[in-house]
């Protein structure tokens, strides 16, 4: 009967509840019924205490930073510079959509939110190109699925509170993994357009003056993530004074370089960012109430010691893990996902001698594979919906695009050294 609230979650869920509801109705539904020791209104209490954390606020701080590049031409010079260094590759704009999504993730960190910019930016230029609608969707998608592992990502600011390990750590671990799901995507592009005859969007390659004045009109933009991460590596500013420096920074480049960001900008912006913070806010504060009774009931304890009888080879169990989290990553959104997984697989990775930042990095590109797949995969519908693709048209075009993510997976996986490179480093 202990197990009663978690299945009573999923139900909620598939019947349509907001997954912060349904954390919240199934912990307060444990306590009500289940355990008496614990009144309600220290469930309540928990729920309003778990809201005030100084890390959290690292949150509206990046929504807001990725708002405001949209609006201050940081997006759009980011897009030419992807389409300077890769235009003229086979399948030319396929190419700039996944080079532009690694960039983003250096400053949005938002897989839903790139793929809402991508789609509404550049699908509509692909299909004028050439392109059919349903693959630009499908490649749009994946490439989005880059954008939280490439710091700095709300996920895994999310996972780092989590799981209390570094965030500089975390950050710095994402580089390398982003750059292998990257490459998987552009050989799978480059293979497909060959076969289907995408021209590229550029005639010829750009020359290095070319590359080299691009670079130069794009340079705000790209610095910003470079300076995020030498100022956490250097204990210079916290994750959360790091995204109030990310939006003073975009501020100023939007308004001072490029002279883009208007005063009219400010009522969407804070649209934007009110609604994406409470959207990841609401449920993390949820699933910490959850949370609160799976630690009540020693759940991830008893988790833990099942999964080490069933195999105590950390390879073997790597392998069911990320069978387990693509399965979870098609049913919840990412962030939704990560905070009701998080705490039951961690202290099984730690049990094991996985590191915990290594083990952070293959739990969050399942995720955001999982999100790209069938049934309920988030980026999969924010993607249809702008695009207005039909998800079997989508389904039908995805697939190559999810082995290659897959293949980079078990890259990740199984090479700890590569991901864990820069931290041990610096």
């Amino acid at each position: 009967m202990i197990y009663l609230p978690i299945l009573l979650l999923f139900v909620l869920y598939f019947f349509g509840i907001p997954i912060a509801y349904a954390l919240l109705g199934s912990a307060i539904f444990y306590f009500t019924f289940f355990d008496a020791g614990m009144p309600p209104d220290l469930v309540l209490q928990k729920f309003i205490s778990s809201a005030a954390s100084f890390p959290l606020l690292a949150i509206p701080f990046f929504v807001m930073a990725g708002s405001i590049m949209n609006y201050s031409g940081i997006s759009r010079r980011l897009m030419q510079m992807a389409e300077a260094l890769t235009g003229h590759l086979t399948g030319g704009l396929a190419q700039v959509n996944v080079v532009l999504s690694t960039f983003m993730g250096g400053i949005s960190g938002s897989a839903n939110a790139d793929a809402a910019m991508q789609s509404k930016i550049l699908v509509p230029q692909m299909e004028k190109n050439g392109y059919s609608r349903a693959f630009s969707a499908a490649i749009t998608a994946s490439s989005s699925a880059i954008s939280p592992v490439i710091p700095p990502g709300i996920v895994v600011i999310i996972y780092a509170l989590i799981a209390q390990v570094s965030v500089a750590d975390l950050f710095l671990a994402g580089y390398i993994p982003g750059l292998i799901m990257a490459l998987a995507l552009m050989l799978t592009v480059s293979i497909i357009a060959k076969k289907r005859k995408y021209a590229p969007s550029r005639s010829t390659r750009a020359n290095l003056t070319e590359i080299g004045r691009q670079f130069i009109d794009s340079i705000w933009s790209l610095l910003l993530p470079v300076g995020i991460i030498l100022g956490l590596r250097f204990g210079l500013f916290t994750p959360t004074e790091a995204g109030a420096i990310a939006v003073f920074a975009c501020i100023l480049i939007g308004s001072l370089v490029y002279r883009e960001l208007k005063l009219s900008h400010i009522k969407s912006i804070l649209l934007d960012t009110i609604y994406g913070t409470g959207t990841v806010v609401l449920i993390i504060v949820a699933a910490s109430v959850f949370g609160y009774y799976l630690t009540w009931e020693r759940i991830p304890q008893d988790l833990t010691a099942v999964l080490l009888e069933f195999t105590s080879d950390k390879y073997v169990m790597l392998g069911l893990i990320n069978i387990f989290l693509l399965l979870v990553g098609m049913l919840l959104e990412g962030g939704a996902a990560l905070i009701i997984v998080a705490p039951l697989l961690v202290p099984v990775a730690v049990e094991l001698g996985i590191d915990p930042i290594h083990f952070g990095m293959i739990m969050i590109v399942n995720i955001m594979i999982g999100g790209i797949t069938p049934p309920f995969g988030s980026l999969m519908f924010t993607t249809c919906s702008v695009t207005r693709v039909p998800v079997a048209k989508f389904v039908t075009e995805v697939w190559p695009f999810i082995i290659a993510l897959l293949i980079a997976l078990l890259v990740i996986t199984y090479i700890p050294s590569l991901v864990l490179f820069l931290p041990n480093l610096l």
